[in-house]
């Protein structure tokens, strides 16, 4: 199995293909197989990396007390300059993005392209979005302990439908048979990372300073939090696309995975144009 040192954790990666790298960052609680469809789909034009961030899969957890998304996104640079990996395209799902968007604003110059789905930026715009950004991660945390994370997150994503009146949870079974092959998330590491995710807003980030093309993909069924934040980040970045991924939730990689993996090429192949 592959692993490689970055900072304080040994990091497990799989790579894939030839051609220019692209690296893509999973959502809280699932592991690097949530993108194996996409690289599949594109190891025929790309090296594809894909790893689980600290505190997932075969990563696993370290002794630190607390995890922040800048401390993702240094283990993120630290795993493209550990695999001398030469400006390569980031692509985040939700957490991934946030992870995404935090080094790519402050790395940009080592980058050829940004791919942001699903995700969310540290603004906080109500309070519903509030209700559901924070105060539910955090409450989900002590039932945790008792009847196991796949329990409370179908409640968690049952909450949030009802909340916004949508079918973010898209085919949430997809995401349950993805877990049944990777290691458990220990309830501790759980708890760090939900309480990270919690705390964005309290995370510096200027989406001004992401100079490199970005692609911005939502679900068409995504919560409507999610959908304003794909609007502040299409005024914000300097050089953006924005696109809805039909009939997905906020797992649309896993929702529709042709549109997703179509949108991926149409992004490399108008970036690759524009250099050359």
């Amino acid at each position: 199995m592959p692993f490689i040192r970055t900072g304080d954790i040994d990091t497990y990666y799989e790579r894939r293909g030839v051609g220019p790298p692209v690296v893509f960052v999973h959502a809280a609680v699932l592991d690097h197989t949530q993108w194996d469809d996409q690289a599949s789909a594109l190891e025929d034009e790309y090296t594809t990396i894909t790893y689980d961030v600290r505190g997932h899969g075969r990563t696993g957890g370290s002794a630190r007390k607390a995890y922040s998304l800048d401390l993702l996104a240094d283990d993120l640079g630290a795993l493209i300059t550990a695999l001398a990996l030469e400006k390569p395209i980031i692509c985040g799902l939700s957490t991934g993005g946030c992870i995404a968007q935090v080094y790519a604003a402050a790395n940009s110059d080592g980058l050829s392209g940004l791919v942001l789905a699903d995700t969310f930026t540290p603004e906080v715009f109500d309070r519903r979005e509030w209700l559901q950004r924070s105060v539910l991660l955090r409450a989900a945390i002590p039932p945790v302990r008792l009847v196991g994370y796949e329990r409370v997150e179908r409640v968690m994503v049952w909450i949030q439908e009802r909340l916004s009146r949508t079918k973010a949870g898209g085919d949430y079974e997809r995401v349950a048979e993805l877990r049944e092959d990777v290691p458990k998330m220990r309830t501790d590491e759980f708890a760090k990372v939900l309480r990270a995710i919690a705390a964005f807003h309290e995370t510096e980030v200027v989406l001004a300073a992401i100079s490199v093309p970005t692609l911005v993909l939502y679900g068409e069924h995504e919560l409507p939090f999610i959908k304003h934040h794909a609007e502040k980040l299409k005024r914000e970045i300097p050089t953006v696309t924005v696109r809805e991924v039909p009939g997905a939730g906020h797992a649309s990689n896993l929702d529709n995975p042709a549109f997703f993996e179509d949108a991926l090429r149409t992004f490399g192949a108008k970036f690759t144009a524009d250099v050359t």
